[in-house]
């Protein structure tokens, strides 16, 4: 049916090399980060060489078929910035080479991404019986929207020129290569051709592992331990007006814990090596409007939307109806990258909606009088969270018929169950909210500033008191036990 989301090859899955698995923690990282110091002693190059051969390694272990499509894209993308940078092309040229590099680049992705999208929807409209089952090359959105990024400076002359070694592990970096975040050549560069970078930081290496094993333990023990709630609102059954907003819940803090333990493993796994890693989240669920949400939430996919595609189509510039215009049309084709189906193109209509009212409200709406701050702020915080889950609804939902389902159910209080398991479902999915609401987030506890490129606190030394220690080594115990025969992360799909 037109608007279902695709189904992945369980073999191909299967033997994934994941950041939540044995192979990984015990020795593919272990070799690689003494491989990349040992060769760092001969000298930078050998270590960047090092370093993205091993990433190749990693990519092959569970999409060997497409490491040609990945090096090709490399090359494709390399070629044609050089074309922007170095050769002194007249301006017609130049805009010719960059609309080739990201044709080039949109066109691949839309083959493999959205092909079989679009045969299902021509086929579901004209009855042409044709069906196109096309694997999806893991990490493609990523390492494109990576590439697009760095062309379109190229050819603002934001460029300096690269060495191929050092672009070919800007774009191949292991730990953000499968679901990001989405690295900026500015960013990641100049950290490659640092030669102290080669060298080990015995503080950067521990606080990376800390880091990681927060993740670690976020995924294995968190995200996955609330998955099979998440079955009671999304699963085959009828669900009950509570189990509904359970299920509903149970996914909304699934794929948060889920996404950021995967972006806190890459974070703490990259400082290992002395590389430092964008912020991609920032507790998004404590957000007070939709604009603060988008700017917690995925950050480095929301910085690429609003520098790459919100401004150039004008952003604000030409008066408030194409503001809204540009708004709708980022965020539905910012949906339509998460994933080919229509659930995802609604759940980026609904935000380019929430965004719209949001600014709206914000320049039309009288001020709050400070009496009533608190409770505005309190009012503020509950709309967005109720408003975000509502539009992980259609994000999770296999079809929009299952969506609209789940959301009337969860809208029909005359079908309550409310038994004893119920109970303690929901008192399981408060927890969750009070580690979300409450908690401190990753970069807090860690003191972690990729700005800055700090780590550990003002001194840099606290992550070595034994208490920390103490608390690091039983997280990372805990997420190590708690790691599965397999636990896919939910942004591999992507």
């Amino acid at each position: 049916m037109a608007g279902t989301k695709p189904g992945h090859d369980e073999k191909q899955r299967q033997g994934r090399m994941l950041f939540n698995s044995y192979l990984f923690i015990f020795l593919f990282l272990p070799v690689t980060l003494a491989g990349y110091f040992i060769c760092g002693r001969f000298g930078n190059l050998a270590a960047v060489i090092w370093l993205a051969l091993a990433s190749l390694v990693f990519y092959s272990a569970s999409n060997w078929q497409f490491v040609a499509l990945l090096l090709g894209s490399v090359a494709f993308n390399y070629f044609i910035g050089w074309l922007l940078i170095a050769r002194k092309l007249p301006p017609r040229q130049r805009f010719a080479a960059l609309t080739a590099g990201v044709a080039g680049d949109l066109l691949v992705l839309g083959i493999f991404k959205y092909a079989g999208f679009l045969a299902a929807n021509l086929d579901a409209i004209f009855k042409t019986g044709i069906t196109l089952d096309i694997l999806l090359p893991v990490g493609i959105s990523f390492y494109t929207f990576t590439q697009i990024a760095f062309l379109v400076d190229a050819y603002r002359g934001q460029v300096a020129r690269y060495a191929l070694p050092h672009y070919a592990l800007f774009v191949t970096y292991f730990p953000h290569l499968i679901a990001g975040p989405i690295l900026h050549h500015k960013d990641m560069v100049p950290q490659f051709e640092r030669s102290e970078t080669t060298r080990p930081n015995p503080h950067l290496i521990l606080c990376g592992l800390m880091i990681f094993a927060i993740g670690l333990f976020k995924k294995t023990c968190l995200a996955d331990g609330i998955q099979p709630l998440v079955s009671l609102a999304f699963g085959s059954g009828t669900p009950t007006f509570d189990q509904a907003w359970i299920g509903a819940l149970a996914y909304t803090f699934q794929l948060y814990f889920d996404f950021s333990g995967y972006s806190d493993m890459a974070i703490g796994i990259s400082l290992m090596f002395g590389i430092f890693l964008p912020l991609n989240f920032n507790s998004p669920y404590k957000a007070q409007s939709i604009i603060d949400f988008w700017r917690r939430w995925h950050m480095t996919l929301s910085q690429f939307l609003r520098d790459y595609l919100y401004i150039p189509l004008g952003g604000n510039r030409r008066g408030t109806v194409l503001r809204y215009v540009n708004l709708m049309i980022t965020m539905a084709l910012g949906g339509l990258w998460h994933g080919a189906a229509w659930t995802f193109v609604i759940w980026g209509v609904l935000h380019g909606l929430y965004l719209c009212i949001n600014h709206a409200w914000n320049h039309f709406a009288p001020p709050v009088a400070p009496r009533f701050a608190r409770v505005a702020n309190l009012a503020a915080f509950m709309l967005t969270f109720l408003s975000v889950v509502v539009a992980w609804v259609f994000f999770r939902a296999s079809t929009l018929s299952s969506a609209i389902y789940i959301l009337s159910r969860m809208g029909d209080p005359s079908h309550v169950a409310f038994g004893r398991a119920e109970v303690v479902q929901g008192a399981f999915v408060a927890c969750y909210a009070a580690l979300a609401f409450l908690a401190p987030n990753t970069q807090t506890i860690m003191g972690y500033d990729h700005k800055a490129r700090t780590v550990g606190g003002a001194a840099g030394a606290w992550p070595a008191r034994p208490l920390f220690l103490y608390a690091s080594a039983a997280v990372l115990a805990l997420g190590i036990l708690g790691i599965q025969q397999y636990s896919e992360f939910i942004y591999f799909r992507f």
